[in-house]
C-alpha cells in the first residue's frame, strides 16, 4: 500500500500542462470580488454554531433563490442546496461550502470582529468562524453568481451545497456531511464528483495545497469513565484515586503513538482535551471523565491503536484498584483525494492560480466531514492560501486570534467556477 503512494506522489510531481482560465469567469470573479468579501464580513459578524445556522441558511438560500436555482432548505436541519442546470445536458458535479461557527471568543481587532455569545454545553460562549467556514460561504456564494450567468458553458448540472455543522452537531443530534448524505443530497441528479476547498492561515495567499490519496485525518472522540473510591484527601489509602489511575492512562496512552504506532509510514495522534474530576481540595472523588481525539491517516493503524487502547484503558484501572470504560464515536473518515480526479483537474487549478503557486504538500491531522461526501462518489478537496504576506506569525485555526486576509476570497472563487466548467466539458 505504501509503496502505492509513493508512486502517486512521484507520478503527480512531474509537471502538468495547466489550462487557462476562461476570460469572462476570471472578469465576472474580479467585478463581484467587493461582493464577495461583504457577504464575508456579514457572516463574520453574525456567526452561527452547528446546526443552529438559521439566519446563516436564510442569507444563502435568498442570494440563490435570486439566481434562479432550484434551491431545497432545511437539509440536514439547516443546510441548504441549490442546482443550476446549464444549457447541455451532461453529468453532475457538486461544490461544498461548510457554514457553522465555534464556540471560541474572537480576540482580533478587525472592524467586523464577532460579540456574539450563547450558550454551549451549559457555558457562555463566544461565538466566531475561528475556521474561515465565512469564506467558503461567501466564496461559493460568489461561484454561484458567476455560474448563473454562464448557463451556456455549462455542459451537465452544478449543486451547490451548504454544509451544516461541519464542526460536529450538539450532543444528541445528527447533523453534518454524513445527515445530508442520508437525506439524499448526493441524488436527484446524481452526483459524480464532489469539489471542496478549505481556507488556510498559513498558506500564502495566493497559493493552493494539495495531496492526492488521504490528505487529512480520520477522528475519532473518546470518553474514558474512571471509578475509583471516595475518600478524604488526607488518608488516600482508604480509596482508590479516579484521578491518579486517569494521569496513569493518559501516559500509557502515549505509548501506543510513540512505541507501537509506525510513524515513518503515517502520522497519528491521540489527545486528552478534557478532564472532570472532584469538587474539593481535601476529598478523592469517586470518579473521572476523560475526553478525546485520535486521529490516523491509515486504516490499519487506526484499527491497530482503538484496539490497544480498547485493551489498554481498563488494564490501567484494574492495577491501580478501580475500573474504567472507554468509548468511542467516528467524527470523520480519512479525507481521501481521488487520484484520477486529482490528475484530471489539478490543470485547471495550475491554470487559475498559476504553475508556481500549486503546491503537493504532506497530509495533516486535521479532520474533514467532506469525507463522507469522498466514500459515495470521487471527491477532491484542497487548500486554500489565506496567510497576509505582510503576517509574520500565523494564527493557528480554532483559536481567538484566528485571522484570514480577505484578499485570498478571489482565487477561491475563480478556481471554483473553472473547476466546474471544465469538469462538465471534460465528460
Amino acid at each position: 500500500m505504501k509503496n502505492n503512494t509513493l508512486i502517486i506522489l512521484l507520478l503527480f510531481c512531474f509537471s502538468i500542462q495547466a489550462q487557462k482560465i476562461d476570460p469572462e469567469i476570471k472578469k465576472m470573479s474580479e467585478d463581484i470580488e467587493s461582493k464577495v468579501i461583504a457577504w464575508r464580513r456579514d457572516f463574520h459578524q453574525n456567526p452561527e454554531l452547528s446546526n443552529r445556522e438559521f439566519e446563516t441558511a436564510k442569507k444563502i438560500a435568498k442570494h440563490l433563490t435570486s439566481l434562479g436555482f432550484e434551491v431545497t432548505e432545511k437539509v440536514a436541519k439547516t443546510g441548504v442546496v441549490a442546482v443550476l442546470r446549464g444549457n447541455t445536458k451532461g453529468k453532475t458535479v457538486a461544490l461544498r461550502a461548510d457554514i457553522d461557527a465555534l464556540p471560541v471568543t474572537e480576540r482580533t481587532d478587525i472592524a467586523f470582529k464577532s460579540t456574539v455569545k450563547t450558550t454551549f454545553l451549559d457555558t457562555e460562549v463566544g461565538v466566531s468562524h475561528a475556521c474561515g467556514h465565512d469564506t467558503h460561504i461567501a466564496i461559493l456564494m460568489g461561484v454561484a453568481e458567476v455560474l448563473s450567468k454562464n448557463k451556456d458553458k455549462i455542459k451537465g448540472t452544478v449543486k451547490f451545497i451548504f454544509q451544516p455543522a461541519e464542526e460536529g452537531p450538539p450532543p444528541g443530534e445528527d447533523g453534518g456531511a454524513k445527515l445530508m448524505i442520508k437525506e439524499g443530497v448526493l441524488k436527484n441528479p446524481d452526483v459524480d464528483a464532489i469539489f471542496g476547498l478549505h481556507i488556510n492561515s498559513g498558506t500564502p495567499v495566493g497559493m493552493i495545497r494539495y495531496k492526492p490519496g488521504g490528505t487529512m485525518a480520520a477522528v475519532e472522540r473518546f470518553v474514558i469513565d474512571v471509578k475509583g473510591k471516595q475518600t478524604h484527601g488526607s488518608a488516600p489509602w482508604t480509596g482508590v484515586d479516579p484521578i491518579l489511575i486517569s494521569a496513569k492512562i493518559i501516559d500509557g496512552l502515549q505509548t501506543i503513538i510513540s512505541r507501537e504506532s509506525p510513524l515513518v509510514d503515517e502520522a497519528a495522534v491521540i489527545t486528552v482535551g478534557k478532564i472532570t474530576s472532584g469538587v474539593r481540595f481535601n476529598i478523592i472523588p469517586e470518579s473521572a471523565e476523560m475526553i478525546g481525539t485520535v486521529r490516523t491517516l491509515d486504516p490499519e493503524m487506526r484499527k491497530m491503536i482503538i484496539q490497544r487502547m480498547n485493551e489498554m484503558v481498563p488494564a490501567i484501572a484494574k492495577a491501580y484498584g478501580g475500573e474504567a470504560v472507554i468509548t468511542f464515536q467516528n467524527n470523520t473518515s480519512i479525507t481521501y483525494n481521488d487520484p484520477e480526479l486529482v490528475k484530471k483537474m489539478l490543470p485547471t487549478i495550475k491554470g487559475v492560480a498559476g504553475e508556481d503557486n500549486v503546491i503537493l504538500s504532506k497530509a495533516t491531522t486535521g479532520g474533514e466531514d467532506f469525507s463522507y461526501f469522498q466514500e459515495v462518489v470521487p471527491g477532491f478537496y484542497f487548500f486554500l492560501g489565506g496567510k497576509s504576506p505582510e503576517t509574520k506569525k500565523v494564527t493557528s485555526h480554532h483559536t481567538p486570534d484566528f485571522y484570514i486576509d480577505e484578499s485570498g476570497l478571489l482565487l477561491g472563487v475563480k478556481v471554483m467556477s473553472q473547476l466546474a466548467l471544465d469538469y462538465l466539458s471534460a465528460q
